[in-house]
């Protein structure tokens, strides 16, 4: 539940700028393609925060570096409702997004490390379900908190509830068991943990190993996902999850910007925005029931396919409202459900000794894209794209996304019958 509150306040701030965009608009005068900076400055962030949280975890414990992941993000967003101009924004949406970054990497680690191993991947889904919520009731937040508060007020919440949070974690949060083991740390410790999960059963234990397995060739983690196994596998990763992040990020850093083009006012725009993520939940809990029962390459390119098919009826549906609500929400769903369970998918394709480099690096090439597409949405924007042009043309890059899984499914048919040859 700890774990899952983290990822729903990420959730909540990463998505913050896209719903009070229309309101900077408004109030400070600048042209939409003015605020691409702001809207990238975080994920450029939450790139660099995702990459280095590893090794941090590694060094402090992953509770330490998670109690200050979530402090930072709160310290600096509850700032960033102060701030008085673009460049002032965009300073400490960056600093934010460190944050943001170090989180989720962190969350989903330890995570994995209480769970048991025979529901490992749909407690860590579910887990992760807490990010598309976060962001749905950050729209509905906000699309109550502008009209009566003023865009600063989201900002505010975003702040607010990341620094409560950390204060249960600190009180709260155990650390992982794994981590402690692995550091030597002292028995005592480690058993007042375990016993909340084994009460009255570690009363003659007197110390505690982990088994671990090896590195079989002594090649580095990233050496072993870079190599000629691998390589063409880790690419179509890579591009799929980077081109996963450039559509998601584009419409919801723009799409409330996008709605109020066409017409709608902030607050249905907001709300209308909210069903995007609302329904990533159950997209990710449904596709990954999917996976565990067939091929999962196929699964996960199958509902990139009707992702690009939901988001170019949504160009064509402006006209109804209700049907555009439906739409959004469909879309989401199904984008949600594909890109969140990518982790998965990364973590049964490679080895153990280079699993974690395979999981961690796929996002944080991602979150490239994440940038790609924020700064791609205000380019349209400039360029006097309609909300129907930019609908219809990312359906392009989600048919990429599928056709990239479908290539990395028949290398691995090709690498196991090599193997078994």
């Amino acid at each position: 539940m700890l774990c899952f509150l983290i990822v729903a306040a990420d959730g909540f701030d990463t998505a913050a700028v896209g719903f009070i965009a229309p309101s900077l608009v408004q109030e400070w005068g600048v042209a939409k393609s003015a605020l691409g900076p702001v809207m990238s400055a975080a994920l450029f962030g939450l790139a660099i925060g995702a990459l280095t949280a590893g090794p941090l975890a590694v060094r402090l414990g992953r509770k330490l570096v998670l109690t200050l992941s979530v402090l930072f993000f709160g310290v600096w967003s509850f700032a960033s409702a102060f701030a008085g101009s673009i460049e002032q924004l965009t300073v400490l949406r960056f600093l934010t997004g460190l944050g943001l970054g170090a989180a989720m990497p962190n969350a989903v680690t330890m995570m994995s490390e209480h769970a048991p191993q025979r529901i490992r991947a749909i407690v860590v889904n579910t887990m992760l379900c807490g990010f598309p919520l976060g962001q749905a009731v950050g729209g509905f937040a906000a699309a109550w908190l502008i009209p009566h508060h003023g865009w600063h007020s989201v900002l505010l919440v975003g702040g607010v509830v990341p620094l409560l949070l950390a204060v249960l974690l600190m009180l709260v949060l155990p650390e992982s068991v794994r981590f402690m083991v692995i550091h030597r740390q002292s028995s005592e410790r480690i058993a007042r943990v375990l016993e909340r999960i084994a009460p009255g059963q570690l009363a003659d234990v007197g110390s505690f190993t982990a088994t671990e397995q090896q590195a079989g060739d002594g090649r580095s983690a990233l050496g072993l996902v870079l190599s000629a196994r691998y390589r063409l596998g880790t690419l179509m990763l890579w591009l799929t999850y980077f081109i996963g992040l450039l559509i998601f990020y584009l419409l919801t850093s723009w799409l409330p910007m996008l709605f109020k083009g066409v017409g709608f006012s902030i607050e249905k725009a907001a709300l209308i925005t909210a069903l995007f993520p609302l329904g990533g939940g159950v997209g990710t809990i449904f596709v990954g029931w999917l996976m565990g029962r067939c091929n999962p390459h196929r699964v996960i390119a199958a509902t990139y396919a009707l992702t690009g098919a939901l988001i170019f009826a949504v160009g064509l549906a402006t006209d109804n409202l209700w049907l555009l609500g439906v739409l959004i929400f469909l879309a989401g769903t199904a984008m949600n459900g594909a890109q969140l369970s990518m982790p998965t998918l990364a973590a049964g394709f490679y080895p153990t000794q280079g699993r974690a480099t395979g999981v961690a690096w796929m996002p944080g090439i991602g979150r490239f894209g994440g940038i790609s597409g924020a700064l791609i949405g205000a380019e349209m924007m400039s360029l006097g794209w309609g909300f129907g042009t930019i609908f219809n043309t990312l359906a392009i890059p989600a048919l990429i996304a599928t056709v990239a899984l479908l290539i990395k499914a028949g290398h691995g048919r090709r690498a196991e019958q090599l193997a078994l040859s």
